[in-house]
């Protein structure tokens, strides 16, 4: 009976409410303003900024207390500490495969073959502050990126929306309240789970926003940049995409079928984030949301707010594909001759600079100069030569890290035991409707 009540309310919602309706109208209103008007739609960049900033206002607190929640409601330590065992394992696994999978589409396409570029030709002014970052990422090392986990204060690393800060406090907040329990821990977790509620309200009401944001963002990409600015590395930016395809439905798929979820249909439930995604080039506009979704999609809280924050800093799929993509990309367009110890560096090395994406201003150039500073065989001013495609390729990099954490959490779950499978199977044929803008 509640099934057929739930169908029967998702028919009568009226079209113009579907929030992914309203997302892919708004894009490609952005286009035909970005084509017909450029100047006016450069403008438009407030809203997407505004949108942005609205939604970045309410990670941190969401994180914090889903996660908080999550671990005091566990109700065994030892289960938490080895769910983040099993999604450590699980980001490593992927990443490398990730990072194979460019390597492999690069040399088998050979996208920068034929160019010929002279290095002493390229502005190496153009990279401007973004190798001047790399040197520092490369300077501090493993050690101070370890170091920069530790916030300064609990109230540092949520004024400054350090995902990683904010995770690793909470953690050691939701360890501390369980191991307190009796009545004055179930009070605060009581407390933290009703701050949580308002919030994903909140929430809600934003997310209600999105399509301005959207409309703002493609209106300024195609106004500043245009499609014409493709056609120079159009064959870089599309063998990307084929990329992140192949990985997305074939290695990410496969996965999902080992817990018995179809991957299309999965990306059909995830679809209003997808959107916008792609039009904002930024996961971080959809974390709060997709982290409601799961927890709706039948996967356990603590599961969630464990794996997806980590995983926004150590489960980047497509940025990994990019960085070993990019590099023989450079490589090739130079005529750089690339050994296989030169190859094994890029791979070993690109394991470990990909770490430290999440939060650096300008992240793409920036780990990608030091993961050339690495390897010194590949000249670094070949960064030039992707700057211009960055927005474009960012797109399918932010989609790409977006699916690849949605599917660790499910996976993480389901190898866990905490994925409700009924419920999962009921959401995805539709049987039962969730909607995060209702908080």
């Amino acid at each position: 009976m509640s099934t057929i009540t739930a169908e029967a309310t998702v028919a009568r919602k009226p079209l113009y409410t579907s929030l992914f309706l309203q997302v892919l109208v708004a894009l490609l209103l952005g286009i035909v303003i970005g084509m017909a008007a450029p100047d006016f739609a450069i403008g438009l960049k407030i809203f997407s900024d505004a949108f942005l900033k609205l939604i970045s206002m309410i990670v941190a607190p969401i994180v914090f207390c889903v996660v908080v929640h999550g671990i005091a409601g566990a109700g065994d330590l030892k289960k938490v500490g080895r769910v983040g065992v099993k999604a450590l394992v699980y980001f490593e696994a992927m990443t490398t495969v990730a990072l194979v999978v460019g390597l492999l589409l690069a040399y088998l396409f050979g996208p920068g073959h034929g160019m010929n570029i002279d290095t002493s030709t390229l502005d190496a002014k153009a990279l401007g502050n973004y190798a001047s970052n790399a040197q520092k990422l490369k300077g501090e090392g493993i050690g101070s990126f370890l170091l920069n986990i530790i916030p300064t204060t609990s109230f540092d690393a949520l004024s400054r929306n350090d995902v990683l800060q904010v995770l690793f406090f909470a953690i050691i907040f939701g360890v501390s309240l369980a191991l307190v329990g009796g009545e004055k821990g179930e009070k605060i977790s009581s407390f933290i789970d009703a701050v949580s509620t308002v919030l994903f309200r909140a929430m809600g009401l934003i997310v209600r926003f999105a399509p301005i944001g959207v409309l703002g963002a493609v209106a300024y990409t195609v106004g500043k940049y245009g499609v014409g600015s493709l056609k120079q590395l159009l064959s870089l930016v599309a063998l990307f995409y084929v990329s992140v395809a192949i990985f997305v439905l074939g290695v990410l798929g496969a996965v999902m079928a080992l817990a018995g979820i179809n991957i299309l249909k999965f990306l059909g439930y995830l679809r209003e984030e997808l959107m916008i995604v792609v039009a904002t080039a930024s996961s971080d506009a959809v974390l709060p949301q997709v982290m409601r979704k799961l927890e709706r999609f039948g996967v356990k809280d603590s599961v969630v707010g464990l794996v997806i924050p980590t995983g926004y800093s150590f489960n980047l799929d497509a940025f990994s594909i990019y960085l070993t993509l990019a590099v023989v990309f450079i490589a090739q367009a130079t005529n750089t001759p690339l050994s296989f110890g030169d190859l094994m560096l890029v791979l070993g090395v690109s394991l470990i600079t990909s770490k430290g994406a999440h939060g650096v201003p300008g992240s793409a150039i920036v780990i990608l100069a030091a993961t050339l500073n690495a390897v010194p065989s590949i000249p670094a001013i070949g960064l030039v030569l992707v700057l211009s495609v960055d927005w474009f390729i960012g797109m399918a990099r932010a989609v790409g890290n977006l699916i690849g954490n949605c599917v660790a959490t499910v996976v993480v779950a389901a190898w866990e035991g905490d994925l409700d499978r009924d419920k999962a199977r009921r959401v995805l044929e539709g049987a039962e409707a969730v909607d995060v803008t209702a908080g």
